[in-house]
């Protein structure tokens, strides 16, 4: 399966998930499940490039995409191709791309009015909560108000948004490997 979509996402530091957890619940979004990632991120010369590992998955999947470097809702274009065999491509891919970093996360995923919402565990990181929401070209600047009243309905900060991936929070932290 290959897919290519247009998203606006967020992601922002989390100091009490249970709380942010309790308020997801109490929106009535629904829960999707639990779920043991490992990203590994590549060195690419443009965007970012990662191999999704999710536990007790057969297949994995290769995420390309690119978006902007800011602490607010940001426009994020992705594609998504699965990987069938993971553990040869990921011999493979290693052999050509240049580990950038590993990232450990146990993910719980959300839906609410068509946004998924991710509460994080990042190992090493902490706790963060990310948004994504599929948008048309047109809809853009739209989803990002719906985005921003949505962090209201959760209590989510400004000044706790995240501009970086966790691959590149993990790499800039110095506690890579």
């Amino acid at each position: 399966m290959n897919e290519k979509k247009t998203l606006v996402e967020l992601k922002a530091k989390v100091h009490d998930i249970n709380k942010v957890r309790e308020k997801i619940l109490g929106l009535n979004a629904e829960f999707i499940g639990k779920f043991h990632q490992i990203d590994t991120y590549f060195n690419v010369p443009k965007g970012r490039l990662k191999l999704r590992e999710v536990e007790g998955k057969p297949h994995a999947q290769l995420i390309y995409y690119e978006r902007e470097n800011i602490a607010a809702p940001k426009k994020s274009e992705v594609f998504i191709l699965e990987i069938s065999n993971p553990e040869k491509f990921k011999e493979k891919i290693e052999n050509i791309l240049k580990i950038k970093s590993t990232v450990d996360k146990v993910r719980e995923i959300y839906v609410y009015k068509k946004t998924k919402i991710h509460l994080d565990s990042v190992r090493k990181l902490g706790f963060f909560i990310e948004f994504e929401k599929e948008a048309k070209e047109s809809e853009i600047g739209k989803t990002r108000k719906f985005l921003e009243k949505l962090m209201e309905k959760l209590d989510i900060k400004q000044e706790n948004l995240i501009e970086l991936s966790y691959g590149e929070l993990i790499l800039n932290s110095g506690l890579q490997r």
